[in-house]
């Protein structure tokens, strides 16, 4: 299924507080380096969320809505380690729902869990992540749960980059993401509050629909 996102003025919202915080930072001029060796203008710290009262009561409330919204048969949060597990807490005590996280590979000591927190085969269980670039780690987490035997509903995130390979990649796994908010939205809010020129933003689109041609550095889109 494909990629869903909130485009109303929730989503908004949610694009302006990322970006007041700086959990959100655009650098078309001066790209980051990802761990796989991408250069990307843009770079996502959702982490920081959590350190502002304010954009983190309105994250955590949205992901309720959310999750009420588009899953309400929803029994159990889990949250991907280790970004989502804070959110998944705090979106579990507010729905009054048991809530657990998942492990990037099983413990090698004690029970040797990959899932963490009690669980029952059949449950129907929400997934909570902070971003979505490529999807690849959502949907590992997804397939963990799966293979317990857990009935996943789908994902509820905060931000998506909107990139086709997360797109093809949830479609394969017929898993639905419900984003709070998403790229095109977050940079219409960008240009319009001056954190970047329309310029700017063409270049970060061209990234977002080809991060492996470098072209965009150079203005061709």
């Amino acid at each position: 299924m494909e990629t869903k996102n909130i485009k109303d003025a929730g989503s908004r919202q949610v694009a302006e507080g990322l970006l007041s915080i700086g959990a959100v930072f655009l650098r078309p001029d001066e790209p980051f380096t990802w761990a796989s060796g991408i250069k990307s203008p843009i770079y996502c710290d959702n982490r920081l969320t959590l350190t502002s009262p304010e954009v983190r009561t309105l994250i955590e409330e949205s992901l309720k809505e959310t999750i009420e919204k588009s899953f309400p048969d929803c029994q159990v949060v889990m949250g991907t380690s280790t970004a989502g597990i804070a959110h998944a807490a705090i979106v579990g005590h507010l729905m009054n729902l048991p809530m657990g996280y998942v492990r990037g590979s099983a413990k090698d000591h004690g029970r040797t869990n990959q899932i963490e927190g009690k669980l029952t085969p059949g449950q129907k269980v929400v997934v909570i992540e902070d971003l979505i670039s490529t999807a690849g780690s959502s949907i590992e987490t997804v397939n963990v749960l799966r293979d317990f035997g857990a009935e996943v509903l789908g994902i509820a995130s905060i931000f998506t980059y909107g990139m086709a390979k997360a797109k093809a990649r949830l479609e394969e796994s017929n898993t639905t993401n419900e984003s709070l908010c998403n790229l095109d939205v977050l940079l219409e809010v960008a240009v319009e509050k001056e954190y970047i020129t329309p310029a700017q933003k063409e270049k970060i689109i061209a990234f977002r629909n080809n991060p492996q041609d470098e072209g965009w550095m150079k203005g061709r889109k």
